[in-house]
């Protein structure tokens, strides 16, 4: 149950409608006056990049979430940030600090897809030395492999990429021992459900091309099974690189650096995570 508005009686004067918490008989105020601008807690705290989703209801479960000095720990309990002190285990969420930022970063090989190794790797956070916000990277990119990965402050919408992640299409860009014909292509993309073409080759132009360049396009679930057919058909992955996730490329970010994510390459995103992908041909 969910705390309702301020109400108004009379000139200047409001009225916190309270709310009685099951089992505890005690009566707390949750919500404000600007209920036109109140939101769920677990979603301010995820969208400030504080937790995810998931978390921040752990958050306010176990009683480390106050709104204006009281304990909240019912998820349906709604907040406006730009009004409300909130505050998560003592750290007051600002409205300012809620600012949502999307970087591309292009990962050069032997770099840990996190925020910290326990091995003392260079890490992502090498990479973003000076950049004012703390962002985390959604989904995993092997230390060998090189490409996008995708970072943000949003745990919304981290989470929505997280559960959906095998069923959005990456692009991936493989050099693997020797050489493929043509019938290998198409037979083999048949049986891992993914497209492969040829690359034009860096060293075709000298005739010096003895291992290949190919792109692939598949749902990342698949990965696994790519280099295990490869590694059968004896043409073993030597080098991947991952060239595009969803609408996002990493088309002129120089390795090691990144960018910020345009409103509408965002819009996008969230857009093809509630489509439905397009059937592949056999």
């Amino acid at each position: 149950m969910t705390a309702g508005p301020l109400s108004s009686r009379g000139p200047g004067a409001t009225v916190v409608r309270p709310v009685r918490w099951p089992n505890r008989g005690s009566m707390q105020p949750v919500s404000t006056d600007h209920s036109n601008m109140a939101e769920r807690l677990q979603k301010i705290i995820a969208r400030a990049g504080v937790a995810s989703r998931r978390h921040a209801e752990q958050l306010i479960l176990s009683g480390q979430v106050r709104v204006n000095g009281e304990i909240v720990r019912e998820l349906g309990s709604k907040a406006d940030a730009a009004h409300d002190k909130i505050e998560v285990s003592g750290r007051k969420i600002s409205a300012d600090e809620e600012r949502r930022v999307y970087l591309l970063l292009n990962k050069p090989p032997e770099i840990v897809s996190s925020l910290a190794d326990p091995e003392g790797r260079k890490t992502l956070r090498n990479l973003l030395r000076g950049f004012p916000e703390r962002v985390y990277p959604v989904g995993n990119l092997e230390y060998a492999a090189a490409g996008l990965v995708f970072l943000t402050n949003d745990g919304e919408l981290a989470a929505h990429l997280l559960k959906r992640w095998d069923k959005i299409e990456q692009t991936y860009h493989i050099k693997i021992k020797g050489m493929l014909k043509g019938e290998d292509l198409a037979r083999l993309g048949r049986e891992i459900g993914a497209r492969i073409e040829t690359l034009r080759q860096p060293d075709a132009s000298r005739g010096h091309a003895a291992n290949y360049w190919y792109e692939v396009r598949m749902r990342s679930s698949r990965k696994e099974d790519l280099r295990n057919v490869l590694f059968r058909e004896r043409h073993p992955v030597e080098k991947i690189k991952r060239v595009a996730l969803a609408n996002l490329t990493v088309e002129g970010i120089p390795r090691g650096r990144y960018r910020l994510l345009r409103p509408e390459e965002i819009a996008t995103l969230r857009r093809s995570l509630t489509s439905r992908p397009p059937r592949r041909p056999h």
